[in-house]
């Protein structure tokens, strides 16, 4: 592959494998899926619009830092090698598209 050419990481219609992964384990855990519908829906209720983005679009960037500290802080405790591979698939999520999922099924019902 060229330095030009991207390498396409799509996975099952997310960005890729990681972004994916964690999107299935909060939608198929009923707690896990509960507790951030109702912080999509809090997330959604205080945003405000403003001259750079909509409600949903600032609701979305919000809501995906939220996301992104949550992941953060639960993530367990390892070292060396297995800390690394870790931490690179965490870096790899892609919190805003998860959320923009979430975002958008709010505004579609409202």
């Amino acid at each position: 592959m060229t330095t030009t050419e991207k390498e396409d990481k799509t996975y099952n219609g997310w960005t890729n494998y990681e972004t994916w992964n964690v999107a299935l384990w909060i939608g198929n855990e009923q707690g896990s899926q509960d507790f951030w519908q109702e912080r999509a829906r809090q997330a959604y209720d205080a945003a405000q619009a403003d001259k750079y983005f909509t409600k949903a679009e600032r609701a979305k960037l919000d809501l995906a830092e939220i996301l992104k500290e949550d992941l953060s802080e639960n993530t367990p405790t390892v070292t060396g090698f297995y800390a690394d591979l870790l931490n690179a698939a965490l870096s790899e999520v892609n919190h805003y598209e998860i959320v923009s999922h979430w975002i958008d099924e709010i505004e579609a019902d409202t």
